[in-house]
């Protein structure tokens, strides 16, 4: 029989915390042969917890790496942490992960951080073995546990530790190929277990021990662990080409940066030009060094294939969930922050250099969101909790001398929208341009932020479209009840328009972030913005005696829960529920108050629901959005060569495009006065019908058609009227642009300092014209000596301008429109070209010469002035 073929595997290590996780790691390592002695936690031994805070603490903080080989397989595994607040490296660790162990306490069983970790897992689909530890402790036994696990976690949990014939039993019941296996082999093997693993349709799992007691019987359960993740895995195909994914950075003890990666395709080698994008710039950067770790030790080596994980040198720019080569970038995580502290320095420090600091930490833990505020000359940063806020000051104290504390936390609130509404914007100084129209409509809860485009290409070409996308995704939006981030929205491109000369890529920045605020105030303004809050989901285990108190405390706190469960012995009782961050943040020393240290509270985030005070809130924060200069809601428009401002309730009067987003739902009021205007017609017909009795049966019956009046009569139109020839059709003029430019004094000079000066100056005098007098106005440019020029027909403000094709001059294009719209319309050319005047003529149009063009325009615009001084 041929040998097994190796294979390359990352397995990480989950847990909720004090389950047993790193024990665990500790037991794979030794009973592998990876490490000659067993540490404890406790003894502040153990080979993974290398950190002096995490051997202080007796926890796990940050992602640990270890080597080992079981069988066939070669291990990288991954250590994370199991405290709630360090949830965010465990996540990052995940996106790398071929394999993962989920380690449960046999004497707690399933609790609330277990289930945060499964709906991890489930998202980034990770095939997932359990190991139940802590079996020679008091506890409810395996059968008990395993129902725990399918009635919190769902189907799929075998013991692999019983019977074949029992194992395979469960098995089938768990995957329809199994089953069908089953029933025509009659037995399982490994190579049919292999794909259903994989699947997520099948958790095995393992009773045991993994620390080695004194006076106590050795490990259990560990050796077949190690024999299940060579038996039942598989390698994760490779990419031909090149490609990783970074997942971590840190620091070694020298204060070198170490960015951690996992090969995903291709091979990696040292001195190897690694490139990619930083906050929209790009960069390139050598692997000076790979390194592999085992525990705090490494070796060097030359080159990284797939499924290898390693930490790289000479890496600056890249930061975790970035892609190289051909991987993508990792999706957004879901696990965030939801408190916010100040950070208060010592007298005397410099804020800026202890800014730059906390940057440094930002790029090992990017959910820090260190921000700096200007106005008031504070700087900010998000966390989970309590433990991470204290490990925080422990760093900045240990790597850089800096002795600082925080403020109370508060909350990280996000807003949202509940109901689609459109917003514009538009961005045009002086020689600028871009119009963004963007549906904005709400999402079911947890769904962050959605982006697309839904817009013609023939109305805004496709560049423009992946612009303003960028641009969407670039920037965290923020709200106008509060200035909070906003959140569970989608937002579509579904109208546009860019000048083919002014357009620039900053144009479309400044017109998409005026869209998305606009339509936050038009939605603010009918009532259609909400305030959300994070909550948490809570598990809370007191005495007997005691939950009254707590039904109650959480009723207090704006919480709901199920109903109470009591523990079969009737000494204790558990809560399952929901309750605001807010409310619930510093309940856990409460609890330990009155239950006299008898009492547990487990607490998960659940994600934001709506705010249970949101009038209070934004009270108290007193955010006025119009003042916000960062995020301007208003517009910027054109008139006479200079920009001005219009406020965002009166934009969309002044806007370019017509969407047409929202024309074909009736409004609410006519949908109402529909019904109600049937119902008077009716009653009206049911009237006439009975007055029409009561004459009947006093003056005898009707001998004509008493309807006739109300039926139609086909009208008979005299046969030498044409009602066509008294429809009033728009006037159409057509102006040749260059002619007038030459032919009127004042244009002809400025024509002599800049050309593009003397043709806006004359497009704004032909704007206040149309607007007078209400005509269809084109004015015509030549631009038949461009190269290559297409040609372009633009709106500008009212009129239509066009730039002729390559090899088309202005006369060809006026006699062509001359010739199509003269014998229906009555079309005028403004022009001084002879030849152009007679040939017009042929064509039915009236001819008007730059002279008698200037005087009309210059009546038109005392008219303009006498309007508007009162006169007229």
């Amino acid at each position: 029989m041929a040998e097994k073929s190796e294979k390359q595997l990352v397995v990480g290590i989950l847990a909720h915390v004090d389950s047993g996780k790193t024990t665990l790691s500790e037991a794979m390592l030794y009973r592998a042969g990876s490490i000659r002695k067993l540490g404890r936690v406790d003894n502040k031994d153990a080979f993974l917890d290398t950190d002096t805070l995490e051997k202080a603490r007796g926890i796990t903080i940050f992602s640990k790496q270890a080597l080992l080989k079981t069988g066939s397989t070669n291990i990288t595994l991954l250590d994370t942490p199991g405290h709630v607040d360090f949830s965010t490296e465990t996540e990052r660790t995940l996106q790398v992960l071929d394999y993962a162990v989920l380690v449960i306490s046999g004497t707690d069983g399933v609790q609330s951080h277990t289930e945060t970790l499964w709906r991890l897992l489930r998202r980034y689909h990770i095939p997932t073995f359990v190991f139940i530890n802590k079996m020679d402790l008091p506890g409810p036994g395996k059968e008990a546990l395993l129902s725990q696990l399918s009635h919190r976690l769902g189907d799929g949990f075998v013991d692999f530790g019983a019977e074949q014939a029992e194992r395979d039993e469960a098995l089938a019941l768990c995957d329809e190929r199994l089953m069908e296996k089953m029933l025509d082999a009659g037995s399982l093997t490994a190579e049919d277990i292999i794909p259903a693993v994989a699947r997520r349709h099948v958790f095995p799992c393992w009773f045991g021990v993994a620390l080695q007691r004194e006076n106590a019987g050795g490990l259990q359960g560990v050796d077949e662990l190690l024999a299940g993740l060579d038996e039942y895995t598989r390698a994760a195909p490779a990419l031909e080409a090149f490609g990783a994914r970074v997942f971590k950075v840190s620091q070694d003890e020298r204060g070198e940066r170490l960015t951690w990666l996992r090969v995903t395709g291709g091979e990696l080698k040292v001195k190897a030009q690694l490139t990619g994008e930083a906050d929209g710039e790009p960069w390139a950067e050598k692997a000076n060094q790979l390194r592999l770790y085992s525990g705090a030790k490494y070796t060097l080596t030359e080159a990284i294939g797939p499924g290898q994980v390693c930490a790289v040198t000479g890496l600056t720019r890249a930061k975790p969930g970035t892609g190289l080569g051909a991987e993508r970038d990792s999706d957004l995580p879901v696990l965030e922050p939801v408190l916010s502290y100040r950070v208060c320095l010592p007298e005397g420090a410099d804020v800026h250099a202890a800014l730059g600091k906390l940057h440094r930490l930002e790029e090992e833990e990017p959910q820090l969101h260190v921000v700096w505020n200007e106005t008031l000359g504070e700087i900010h940063v998000q966390l989970m909790g309590e433990i991470q806020l204290e490990v925080l000051k422990s760093l900045l104290a240990e790597r850089y001398g800096l002795d600082v504390e925080f403020d109370s936390g508060g909350i990280l609130y996000k807003e949202t929208i509940t109901e689609a509404i459109e917003g514009v914007g538009h961005y045009e100084p002086l020689r600028h341009y871009a119009e963004v129209h963007l549906k904005l409509e709400p999402l079911p809860r947890g769904s962050g932020m959605q982006f697309a485009a839904d817009c013609r290409e023939e109305e805004l070409d496709k560049n423009w479209q992946r612009l303003v996308l960028t641009h969407l995704e670039e920037k965290q939006h923020l709200g106008v009840l509060i200035g909070a981030p906003l959140t569970d929205m989608k937002i579509t491109l579904i109208a546009g328009r860019a000048h083919l000369k002014h357009t620039e890529g900053g144009d479309f920045r400044q017109a998409t972030y005026r869209a998305v605020r606009q339509g936050l105030m038009m939605a603010n303004q009918i009532k259609k913005t909400q305030l959300l809050e994070p909550w948490y989901s809570f598990r809370l285990e007191v005495p007997a005696e005691n939950i009254g108190r707590a039904m109650s405390d959480v009723q207090r706190m704006e919480g709901s829960f199920d109903p109470p469960e009591t523990a079969p012995d009737g000494q204790t009782a558990a809560l399952t529920g929901f309750a605001p961050v807010a409310t619930m943040r510093s309940y856990p020393m409460e609890v330990v108050s009155y239950t006299r240290g008898r009492g547990h509270l487990n607490l998960t985030l659940d994600g934001y629901r709506p705010c249970h005070n949101a009038a209070e809130v934004i009270e108290a924060v007193d955010y006025e959005p119009e003042h916000d200069l960062d995020n301007p809601a208003d517009s910027v428009f054109c008139s006479h060569g200079a920009g001005f401002v219009v406020p965002w309730e009166q934009v969309r009067s002044h806007m370019h495009v017509d969407s047409g987003w929202g024309r074909t739902a009736p409004a609410a009021e006519e949908t109402a006065a529909r019904p109600r205007r049937m119902a008077a017609y009716r009653a009206t017909l049911e009237e006439d019908a009975e007055l029409l009795k009561i004459f009947e049966r006093t003056y005898g019956p009707i001998k004509r058609d008493p309807l006739a009046a109300f039926r139609p009569v086909q009208k008979r139109e005299r046969p030498d009227f044409a009602a066509e020839q008294w429809e009033i059709a728009p006037e159409y003029l057509l102006v040749d642009g260059y002619n007038i430019i030459f032919g009127w004094d004042e244009l002809n000079a400025l024509s002599k300092e800049s050309l593009d000066a003397a043709r806006h100056r004359l497009m704004d005098i032909l704007c206040n014209y149309q607007g007078f007098k209400k005509c269809v106005l084109i004015l015509v440019f030549d631009a038949y000596r461009v190269p290559g020029s297409p040609g372009s027909i633009e709106q500008y403000h009212n009129i239509h301008v066009v730039y002729t094709k390559e090899a088309e001059t202005a006369d060809m294009f006026i006699e062509r429109v001359t010739h199509e719209i003269g014998k229906n319309r009555r079309v005028r050319v403004a022009t001084s070209d002879g030849m152009e005047q007679v040939i017009i003529l042929g064509h039915g149009a009236l001819r008007v010469s730059a002279r008698m063009f200037h005087e009309e325009v210059q009546d038109v615009e005392k008219e303009i002035r006498r309007c508007i001084q009162g006169e007229a």
